[in-house]
């Protein structure tokens, strides 16, 4: 019985957080904006680049994966990529340089003005991230941020800021997937 109210509560929760992002008409608009953000920038041959850390890293490859790969269309691949997948390069750099350096380093070789960087976070403070965000900026790309409910840090350094409400990680991270399948599906609408 007690796991029973375990499992259901988890489910009420995720369906909590879920339902507040429906009902927010500010929110539908930023995933909307960033929706656009996207699209123009596959539309104008640009890329989009993913960095997250753990659970964020995994959603980050996810994501990468729809839009490089398809998620419902047949259809040409976007240039996305998550920047964690190349291990020898993540070790070779968190030797050298520091693990805060590992995506600002890829993210400089990488990024060209107009391309996005997404960002993901749910405390919206990992050291790693915001250093890719501030080089991202020197390259005048634009930032799309997945954060848990406070934003942390990266409130004030995203272009879009996807700011889940919650503080609970594992339900900021089932958010962020429910985002970026909503993106992938709008930049597919958009451009095939």
């Amino acid at each position: 019985m007690i796991m029973n109210k375990l499992i259901q509560n988890s489910i009420r929760d995720s369906i909590t957080v879920k339902q507040a992002i429906l009902v927010d008409e500010n929110f539908l608009q930023k995933i909307e904006q960033a929706a656009q953000m996207l699209a123009n920038t596959f539309r104008n041959g640009g890329k989009a680049l993913f960095c997250g850390n753990g659970g964020s890293a995994a959603d980050a490859q996810h994501i990468a994966a729809e839009l490089s790969g398809r998620f419902y269309t047949d259809r040409a691949p976007l240039y996305a990529e998550a920047l964690h997948v190349n291990s020898s390069y993540v070790t070779a750099v968190a030797n050298d340089y520091g693990y805060d350096a590992v995506f600002a380093r890829m993210v400089q070789a990488a990024g060209r003005p107009g391309d996005v960087l997404v960002a993901l976070s749910t405390s919206g403070n990992s050291p790693n991230i915001l250093k890719a965000i501030e080089t991202a900026k020197e390259k005048g790309m634009l930032i799309i941020g997945f954060t848990g409910e406070s934003g942390g840090k990266m409130a004030t350094l995203c272009d879009v800021l996807l700011n889940v409400p919650s503080a609970d990680t594992p339900r900021i991270q089932e958010a962020h997937i429910l985002l970026g399948h909503i993106l992938c599906q709008h930049v597919e609408v958009t451009l095939f």
